[in-house]
């Protein structure tokens, strides 16, 4: 690991200003991904700022009746919350699908949305990649596919996202507040948020330098049924091949949203209007640009039959 300078914030804007003026300076909470990144130097921050000290961590009603999730907010204490558990069990399921107890006792709200791709590549120094390396090349493309993307990739990334969270959140169109360096204030829907890789890759998300997270809303409840299917090759501890999170009415309408395929959490509205004629309808829309590879061309009928699975589960 290499040598790095520690300071704890005193405030969120201080926050944002300390890890703006340091050229290579990383905000740390949980530290679920970033310590890791850092002991096999695919992260190597010079200069760490700690947010775990900020009033970041309450869950909140909105006045417009839905929830302010604070930036610090633990994943095992969001899950558990009895307003998530009642009004936003998607959340709660995708929450618990993650990781393991003992993370999910650490990982944060933020970290969550923020957690680098799990890539076999990106995790091999010795192998280009572009998420790492800008410009270094995607040893990827032509090599081992299966558990990679297969829509919104490009020439230059075939990474997927590996939050379960992030795709509930995206069915919820949740927004994400933060504060910059210079005091001032925005809100970012979900659906901006992550970025697809096009020629830049290693540019992840709409953050601005220094930019920190420090809240997750949520809108008022949707109601419906609430699903989360994980589809995995273990029980535990292991990211998505393919998730499917989804509401579904009482007519049949509804939401649903991707995991395990994509640069960031897959969700086309349009694709939504098909929820009444079944999967098939909506994945033909919801995957229309795939461009699997022939190791993980199986993610497509994949996603329609996890899909179909819930849409039974809900007419039964």
């Amino acid at each position: 690991m290499m040598p790095f300078t520690y300071e704890r914030a005193q405030s969120p804007a201080a926050a944002a200003a300390a890890v703006a003026r340091n050229p290579n300076a990383k905000f740390i909470a949980g530290g679920t991904n970033l310590l890791d990144l850092m002991k096999i130097e695919i992260e190597t921050p010079r200069h760490l700022v700690d947010v775990n000290r900020l009033a970041l961590d309450k869950i909140e009603t909105t006045p417009e009746g839905g929830l302010r999730i604070g930036a610090l907010v633990r994943n095992t204490d969001l899950a558990a919350d009895p307003r998530v558990m009642r009004d936003y069990a998607v959340l709660t399921r995708a929450l618990v699908a993650g990781a393991s107890g003992q993370l999910r006792n650490k990982a944060t709200t933020a970290g969550n949305l923020l957690q680098r791709t799990r890539c076999p590549y990106f995790y091999d120094p010795a192998q280009p990649c572009n998420k790492r390396q800008p410009g270094s090349g995607c040893a990827a493309i032509g090599g081992v596919t299966r558990s990679l993307g297969i829509i919104g990739t490009s020439d230059a990334c075939l990474a997927t996202h590996p939050s379960d969270m992030a795709v509930a959140m995206r069915l919820l169109d949740a927004t994400v507040e933060t504060v910059k360096p210079d005091g001032s204030t925005r809100r970012i829907a979900i659906a901006e948020f992550h970025r697809l890789p096009g020629d830049t890759p290693e540019i992840e998300t709409t953050l601005e330098t220094g930019e920190l997270i420090t809240a997750v809303t949520l809108p008022p409840p949707l109601g419906g049924q609430h699903f989360y299917r994980k589809v995995r090759d273990r029980a535990s501890y292991a990211f998505a091949l393919v998730s499917v999170a989804a509401v579904v009415q009482k007519d049949g309408s509804g939401r649903v949203a991707l995991g395990g395929v994509a640069p960031k959490p897959w969700r086309i509205e349009a694709a939504e209007a098909e929820m009444p004629k079944g999967a098939s309808a909506v994945m033909a829309l919801l995957l229309a640009d795939a461009k699997p590879t022939p190791e993980n061309a199986f993610k497509r009928p994949l996603s329609e039959r996890t899909l179909a699975t819930i849409l039974t589960q809900a007419r039964s």
